[in-house]
């Protein structure tokens, strides 16, 4: 990527979201009605998928492939839990240098290929300081820190196509299927916290002055992803599912974190995180 590219903001047309729609659906027999985007440590949920067809990112018509370890970049296209799905194995991030129109472009893609409902996992520091690292958090609501500072993934003009100018995000997190995710927590027997996200642009992890800033402001749990993504598909009238792992304790103690401890949290997780999700499916 040049310097001027870097200086360039993504645009993007429906066009372009039906070619790459186009070339996932020329690859794959299933056409899917529910998406799922896979967070750091995540990916090996995917595996359970059957009648798979695996897309690598980087085959897909202005797709973003990610460069974070922990995200292997290819869809997982096949049958879960009685539900024709198309799985992210990993996410971009706009950290990594991309446009925010970018990083939501495989939202906008999902939803030309017929997907209607969006879950959407991801790891994150425990703010509330009663979460414990391996905890797993329904996201009830979101704080759009970055997207108060601008970048917003409906900036610029709108397609009424797509959806309208001014996109309500009450209930962004569809209360049906929290509903369902604290069901199938109790069916298994699994503690399911309750919260709110809160989106940094990243890749610095906070410091104890931002913990605390965003503790004081209502967040619960804090990541690098996720609240764009949910804009997108609310956008495009998609019911949406957050849940979020809990990879680390941001207590009052406020321990250090790196990239190595995520992952590791995320993998111990993978078992939790499944089965809410397959009872979330069988529900829908």
């Amino acid at each position: 990527m040049t310097a001027d590219a870097e200086l360039t903001e993504d645009t993007f047309t429906r066009a372009d979201f039906q070619k790459s729609a186009q070339f996932i659906t020329g690859r794959t027999r299933h056409r899917p009605k529910v998406g799922l985007i896979l967070g750091s440590g995540l990916a090996a949920v995917a595996d359970r998928v059957s009648q798979a067809d695996v897309i690598p990112y980087h085959e897909i018509p202005n797709f973003p492939v990610s460069t974070v370890p922990g995200h292997t970049g290819e869809l997982v296209i096949g049958n879960l839990d009685g539900q024709a799905l198309v799985v992210m194995r990993g996410r971009s991030h706009y950290y990594e240098g991309y446009s925010i129109q970018r990083v939501t472009l495989p939202v906008r893609v999902m939803r030309e290929l017929g997907v209607e409902t969006l879950i959407v996992t991801n790891a994150a520091g425990g703010v509330n300081v009663d979460y414990q690292a391996g905890d797993l958090m329904l996201i009830t609501d979101h704080v759009n820190l970055v997207g108060m500072a601008g970048l917003n993934p409906l900036r610029g003009a709108n397609d009424e196509t797509l959806g309208p100018r001014f996109p309500d995000l009450t209930d962004a997190y569809d209360p049906g299927l929290r509903e369902m995710a604290r069901e199938s927590a109790r069916e298994q027997h699994l503690s399911l916290r309750e919260g709110v996200y809160i989106m940094l642009a990243g890749p610095s992890y906070e410091s104890g002055a931002d913990v605390r800033f965003l503790r004081m402001i209502g967040a619960d749990a804090v990541g690098m992803s996720t609240v764009p993504e949910v804009i997108v598909a609310r956008h495009g009238n998609m019911r949406v599912l957050g849940l979020s792992l809990i990879s680390n304790s941001l207590g009052m103690g406020h321990e250090k974190v790196t990239h190595e401890q995520v992952l590791d949290a995320g993998r111990s997780a993978i078992p939790k995180m499944a089965q809410v999700i397959d009872g979330v499916l069988r529900r829908l």
